[in-house]
C-alpha cells in the first residue's frame, strides 16, 4: 500500500461524512464541482456541502466555483478555510456512535414522505432541531407520531456515508413532551438502519445538553466534536 493509499484507508468516514454520502449512497442528490474535488446537495434537500480532501486548496477553489461567488455553503468538521472566506456562524458539535442503541420497531409511528412535508416544516419551525428543508425527506425513511391526527413528532435520516445512517429531524411538539415519543422514533428508525446493515449515528449541537442526555441514556456515545459552519464564499474579484 502506498503512503496516499495508507493515509486515506486511515480515515473513517465519518470523519468527512458529508463528502462520503454525496460520493456513496447519497449520490443521487449531490452536485460536483467542475473539478470533482467538491460537492453539496441539490437545493432543498440539505444546505451542506463538502470538500474530498479540506487540506486540498484546489478542493476549496472547487467548492468556490460550484457555489459561486460570495455564496453561503455549510461545511462539518474541524476545518480552517482559506484566505478570501467568510465564516458567517459557527456551531460547535457532537458526533454520536449509535452502534449500542437498541433498535426496535414503533407500532404506532408512520411513515412520512412528500404529502407530510408541510406538516413536518411546521413542527420543524417550532421545534428548531436543525436544517430540514422541502426535499429532505427523500433522502431516507421519516417516521412520525401522530395524536388526533396531528403531527406531534418525527425523525428520520438525511446523510449517508456507506456503511453508516445519520438519524436527523428528531423533533416532539412541545405539547407533547415527556412521553417518551422522541426515543421512541430514534429507536424505530435505528431498526430501520440496521435491518439495511447500516450502523445509525447522528449529530447535535453540542450546547444542547438535554438532547444529548437522551441520546447517552439511549447508548449513543461521543465519537467527535466536529464544528458546524457558516461560509460565505470569496467575492468576485475586482475588475481589472
Amino acid at each position: 500500500m502506498s503512503p496516499d493509499s495508507a493515509a486515506a484507508a486511515a480515515v473513517h468516514v465519518l470523519d468527512n461524512p458529508v463528502w462520503a454520502a454525496l460520493a456513496g449512497p447519497n449520490g443521487g442528490f449531490a452536485e460536483t464541482g467542475p473539478a470533482g474535488l467538491a460537492a453539496r446537495y441539490v437545493e432543498d434537500a440539505s444546505p451542506f456541502a463538502a470538500l474530498a480532501d479540506p487540506e486540498d486548496p484546489r478542493a476549496w477553489a472547487d467548492l468556490a466555483a460550484l457555489a459561486g461567488p460570495d455564496a453561503p455553503v455549510w461545511v462539518t468538521g474541524l476545518l480552517t478555510p482559506p484566505e478570501g472566506w467568510t465564516t458567517v456562524a459557527t456551531v460547535a458539535g457532537v458526533q454520536l456512535d449509535g452502534a449500542a442503541v437498541r433498535a426496535e420497531a414503533a407500532p404506532e409511528a408512520v411513515r412520512l414522505g412528500p404529502a407530510d412535508v408541510p406538516e413536518m416544516l411546521e413542527l420543524v419551525e417550532l421545534t428548531r432541531p436543525g436544517p430540514f428543508l422541502t426535499r429532505t425527506v427523500e433522502l431516507g425513511t421519516y417516521l412520525g407520531i401522530r395524536d388526533g391526527g396531528r403531527l406531534v413528532a418525527m425523525a428520520g435520516e438525511r446523510m449517508r456515508p456507506p456503511g453508516w445512517s445519520e438519524i436527523s429531524a428528531v423533533c416532539t411538539h412541545p405539547d407533547h413532551r415527556g412521553r417518551g415519543l422522541a426515543a421512541r422514533l430514534v429507536r424505530a428508525v435505528a431498526a430501520s438502519i440496521t435491518a439495511r446493515g447500516d450502523r445509525p449515528f447522528l449529530h447535535a449541537a453540542a450546547d444542547n445538553t438535554g438532547a444529548i442526555a437522551l441520546y447517552e441514556s439511549m447508548g449513543f456515545t461521543l465519537r467527535s466534536r466536529p464544528d458546524f459552519l457558516g461560509l460565505r464564499t470569496p467575492p468576485t474579484a475586482p475588475p481589472a
